[in-house]
């Protein structure tokens, strides 16, 4: 038996990472303004660029995750895109109220941000798993 690097079939838990960012993009064109409202002021975009590119992200980082080629790129991806709206969460917590949101769930955030780069981190890799030879 030889053992290679083949990405396995997506998990389940892949699979609902994956809804989760194909539905998260799919808002930010359905129902851009919340999002371009949490874009901050400081960004050299437009908000509704930053809420479309972002959207865009998370799309194809979603759909990413269904295919072992393009899963690695997809972890990657998807793992910038967290990093990179981070500070957009980071300045909702600071002022809720601007944002029509809770302090508890503008707070309640950011420690998600880290358990979600998690999640992808270990749905993006590749596994070692035992080649079939009857493949």
């Amino acid at each position: 038996m030889t053992v290679s690097p083949v990405p396995p079939r997506p998990s389940v838990g892949t699979l609902l990472l994956a809804a989760l960012f194909v539905t998260a993009g799919a808002l930010h064109f359905m129902a851009p303004a919340p999002f371009d409202r949490i874009v901050p002021p400081w960004v050299p975009l437009t908000a509704r660029q930053a809420t479309l590119i972002s959207g865009a992200g998370e799309l194809l980082g979603g759909l990413g995750l269904l295919h072992p080629r393009t899963r690695p790129a997809a972890r990657w991806g998807l793992l910038a895109l967290l990093v990179a709206v981070f500070p957009a969460n980071v300045w909702m917590a600071q002022d809720p109220e601007r944002f029509r949101v809770s302090p508890a769930v503008a707070w309640g955030r950011l420690p998600l941000q880290p358990l979600l780069m998690w999640a992808v981190w270990r749905a993006g890799r590749a596994r070692l798993v035992a080649a079939d030879p009857l493949r």
